[in-house]
């Protein structure tokens, strides 16, 4: 299995998975332009793609879809009310959009693929397991961790998890009280001390990778969250920013 992160941040979401000809996005929260000039670099067209999950409506996962279901005819996938706002929101979605179950295996081509619900401010949100020759875990966007999310999580190869802010650099910050107060609540966004505790545990369930994802421009350095994570670690485990 082989896992490229585009984008993951404020700014945009982007990734692909590929397994054995199948070739997956987990999101679109970047410019067409941008995603297929790194499908390129991965010596891909858009037309090789054979899905994108849709993780939430907000717009750092989505603001590429529309030009992108303009290139191609990509199918979407996503759970009930994330596949209902998005299509509310974007109409040409709606011939591409494959509704999905949440805690249930579905497949597309060789990889197997089961979303759970992460808690975040909108009024569905997931995280995607995906199984292949490997298997690959994402959890962002969530203001804490719940069971539902450890479950989809815990025992994954490779995981990419949000370590979002430092909690003095968002307290001492410039935002407003209010986006603050948004950003710590608990379907806000997790702190790179939250993100840590996380990590130890998948650690001890046999992950051998973590990516550190959705780290904020304003509120956080790869240099804040990575040495906190790294000090729970247990030998071995490689530990990244994308």
């Amino acid at each position: 299995m082989n896992i490229k992160v585009f984008a993951s941040g404020s700014g945009g979401n982007c990734m692909l998975i590929s397994d054995r000809g199948t070739h997956l996005l987990i999101d679109a929260g970047i410019s067409a332009r941008r995603i297929i000039q790194s499908l390129r670099t991965a010596d891909l067209d858009i037309q090789d793609i054979g899905g994108v999950l849709i993780t939430h409506e907000h717009s750092d996962h989505v603001s590429g879809l529309k030009t992108l279901l303009h290139h191609c005819d990509v199918p979407l996938y996503a759970p009930h009310t994330v596949a209902a706002r998005l299509c509310g929101m974007l109409p040409e979605a709606e011939d591409s959009m494959r509704v999905i179950p949440t805690g249930e295996d579905f497949r597309v081509g060789s990889l197997s693929v089961r979303a759970f619900h992460t808690p975040h401010d909108t009024d569905e949100s997931v995280g995607y397991r995906v199984e292949g020759r490997g298997v690959f875990a994402l959890a962002t966007d969530m203001g804490h961790v719940t069971d539902e999310v450890l479950n989809g999580l815990m025992g994954a190869d490779t995981v990419l998890v949000e370590s979002n802010h430092d909690l003095d650099m968002l307290y001492n910050g410039p935002y407003p009280v209010y986006l603050k107060r948004r950003i710590l609540s608990d379907r806000g966004h997790l702190s790179n001390a939250d993100c840590a505790r996380l990590v130890s545990l998948l650690a001890e369930s046999g992950t051998g990778t973590v990516i550190l994802g959705h780290l904020s421009r304003e509120n956080n350095r790869p240099d804040a969250g990575r040495p906190r994570a790294a000090a729970l670690l247990r030998p071995g485990l490689g530990l990244s920013e994308p």
